[in-house]
């Protein structure tokens, strides 16, 4: 075996490996939610459905989100093999244990967050990403006016094998812009009308929450950023950034929907 496969199969080196995948998740996590905020806007999903194409039709990206998913892989495989690493190597437990006093209940329960948070992809993957890319959705025709961009007329078109994904014209005697998009949004907003999943979103956000505050902090232990010039600001961001505002903003979506829309 080289020393580059000894490094990654011992104990430390699939610490790191989960550390680094676990970075390169959150920074995706940011670029997500920043996209998804274009849910919010009042133009019947033109700016969404627009973003959705390009996240899934400009090649960097394409390559960018193949690397997402190995990601997710690796980072949940690698999570299994050090707690089947750790069962093995006690596998009698100690006759007491204080769990609360020797560890963050969020260190402590990591693999329950991780396992809804891996059910939520799951799920959350097959009713967007895969009805994306291979089911027969209706298209949205957005007419947006020349002179004034608020100005959006929408309609429905029906589903055609031979039409693009993505599409826009300008019209300049008729003085409007027509893009033909297929309607992920449509699908979103019908998602986010059933209260089981709008719960168990929220309930996945709030994992996220607590899987992060402890996750982002110890990714940054493990690859030796742990000096005290830059702990306060790891913590803050593990707390206030991926702990509160990522997963509340996240969670506010589907709400949102289910309420307003």
């Amino acid at each position: 075996m080289s020393n580059f496969a000894k490094t990654f199969s011992s104990s430390l080196g699939k610490k790191l490996v989960m550390a680094l995948t676990g970075i390169f998740l959150c920074t995706f996590l940011i670029v997500h939610l920043v996209g998804n905020f274009q849910l919010f806007k009042d133009d019947a999903g033109q700016a969404f459905n627009a973003y959705a194409y390009f996240m899934t039709h400009f090649t960097p990206i394409k390559v960018v989100s193949y690397l997402l998913y190995a990601s997710i892989i690796v980072h949940a495989l690698y999570a299994l093999m050090i707690t089947a690493g750790n069962k093995k190597a006690r596998p009698v437990a100690y006759a007491m244990q204080a769990g609360n006093q020797n560890s963050a209940w969020t260190s402590r329960n990591m693999g329950i967050l991780g396992t809804i948070l891996l059910i939520f992809i799951v799920v959350h993957m097959g009713d967007f990403w895969w009805k994306y890319h291979n089911a027969e959705l209706p298209y949205a025709k957005y007419e947006i006016s020349l002179d004034n961009p608020n100005d959006i007329q929408v309609s429905e078109v029906p589903y055609d094998t031979n039409r693009l994904v993505h599409s826009e014209v300008v019209d300049i005697q008729a003085g409007k812009k027509i893009v033909i998009s297929k309607d992920l949004y449509k699908v979103v907003q019908n998602a986010f009308q059933t209260w089981w999943y709008v719960a168990l979103y929220v309930i996945a956000m709030a994992a996220l929450a607590f899987h992060l505050i402890h996750g982002f902090k110890s990714a940054f232990q493990t690859i030796g950023w742990n000096n005290n010039r830059y702990l306060p600001l790891v913590r803050f961001i593990s707390v206030w950034i991926f702990g509160l505002l990522v997963p509340i903003a996240f969670a506010a979506m589907p709400v949102y929907f289910f309420l307003f829309k």
